[in-house]
């Protein structure tokens, strides 16, 4: 398949240069020209348009900064919904909106091209190693057919869902990614602060029970299928660590705005009966607050999947 590449940044340097050592025809374009110069030199052909590049490529992939640019590249006379084929596929590797993905797909839909939001994850040493996870949201038919070609960017290509699903996969990642940095930095510089030197400290709480863990584990065992009886660590022992915890920091001065807020969030459980269950069950009012049902994945399903990613 002819494949064409616009956005040859930190992101998509890698992913282009990753499909040209797979041995796939490219061709690339940028806002500028200097950023393809090692896929030209390597046989890439160079497109002057998103235009010309949609006309000449079965598979059009997009690595771009924000969906305004994504929008931008769509469309106008040289755009790429302007050359785009009936049975062509486009994937979108930025880090998209929800509602701009689902309305480039429905419109694309009725040109006869299928448009999927694939966002990946892993930085730029995963997008040049070929490390990376592609997360993918649309119609499945494509994505099976395009597959042998998105191993070759990433080693953890999954099929997320319909349109959009992938995108917010990503959001969902990034989002819980900031908010934990966000609190590391709260309770290292508690650390510091009182006394502990910060190398010894991370030496000490990577060795704990949640620094063993992968990031999302306890959610799965717990949190998926509502599990919180009987607990692995009681909700109210939690409280009594959190309240320790945050007195310390009082102690030296030192704000933890997020920190405080999960303690609210532990004693609002507390106050609901929950002391003896386990420490994830704050999860309820989350779901309680967000107007959706606790959630109740069956533990088989879980475990499964758990094995799966477990294996790579």
């Amino acid at each position: 398949m002819k494949i064409g590449f616009i956005g040859l940044g930190a992101m998509g340097r890698g992913m282009a240069a990753n499909l040209q050592k797979a041995g796939h025809a490219l061709m690339v374009s940028d806002l500028s020209r200097e950023a393809a110069a090692s896929h030209i030199a390597n046989g890439a052909v160079w497109a002057d348009t998103p235009r010309q590049l949609a006309a000449a490529s079965d598979i059009v992939f997009t690595s771009l900064p924000t969906p305004a640019d994504v929008e931008a590249v769509c469309q106008g006379p040289d755009g790429l919904a302007a050359g785009l084929r009936k049975g062509s596929v486009w994937f979108d590797l930025t880090t998209n909106s929800v509602d701009l993905v689902r309305k480039l797909h429905a419109t694309l839909k009725e040109q006869g091209v299928d448009f999927l939001d694939a966002p990946v994850s892993g930085g730029p040493g995963g997008a040049a190693s070929g490390r990376l996870a592609l997360w993918i949201g649309g119609d499945e038919a494509p994505f099976q057919r395009c597959k042998p070609v998105l191993d070759t960017m990433g080693d953890q290509v999954m099929y997320v869902g319909a349109i959009g699903a992938g995108t917010i996969a990503k959001l969902v990642h990034n989002v819980s990614s900031t908010a934990i940095s966000t609190v590391m930095a709260e309770v290292f510089s508690l650390g510091a602060k009182a006394g502990l030197e910060p190398l010894a400290l991370w030496k000490a709480v990577s060795q704990g029970a949640i620094g063993r863990q992968r990031t999302y584990e306890k959610a799965a065992t717990r949190m998926l299928p509502g599990k919180f009886d009987p607990p692995s660590f009681a909700l109210r022992l939690v409280h009594k660590d959190m309240q320790l915890g945050l007195q310390l920091a009082k102690d030296f001065n030192v704000p933890m705005r997020l920190c405080a807020m999960a303690g609210l969030e532990v004693a609002e459980a507390l106050n609901r009966g929950w002391g003896q269950r386990d420490a994830m069950v704050p999860t309820l009012l989350q779901t309680e607050r967000a107007g959706i049902a606790p959630f109740a994945v069956p533990m088989e399903e879980v475990l499964a999947a758990m094995a799966e990613v477990a294996k790579g």
